[in-house]
């Protein structure tokens, strides 16, 4: 069994939806991931500019074999959810969108981004991760 190595990308507005989903994810049997995210309460510290910060966030998401977007309509407007699409794509990454519990509409810059799709459950989260990255 392999472990995936995850970026989970996020708003730290809504940094509940990144708990959540980690959640989630630890709640299926035989998926082992790490999780590569920058969560509020382990921040990139030392990045004194931007240019410093997107390194940082490339840094982050180099070793990933996926990248897990929320794709609630913040997303569009997020010039950091949106600098970790273009880091992601430019480095080939997996990137896959979860749909937000509930929402009935998700970001069209994530949703054009996304090489999948999922809801927000732990079935489809994970089916999604092993069909687009692998077991």
């Amino acid at each position: 069994m392999s472990t995936h190595h995850l970026f989970i990308s996020h708003s730290w507005n809504y940094s509940d939806a990144h708990d959540n989903l980690v959640r989630l994810l630890k709640a299926q049997p035989g998926f082992d991931f790490k999780n590569y995210s920058v969560p509020p309460q382990n921040p990139i510290v030392g990045a004194r500019t931007d240019k410093e910060l997107e390194e940082a966030i490339e840094n982050k998401i180099r070793p990933c074999s996926a990248v897990l977007i929320m794709a609630g309509m913040y997303s569009t407007y997020s010039k950091w959810i949106n600098k970790e699409i273009e880091i992601a794509k430019r480095m080939g990454k997996v990137i896959i969108a979860i749909k937000p519990f509930g929402a009935e509409r998700i970001s069209t810059v994530v949703r054009e981004a996304a090489d999948a799709e999922c809801a927000w459950n732990t079935s489809s989260i994970v089916n999604a991760i092993r069909t687009h990255v692998g077991a």
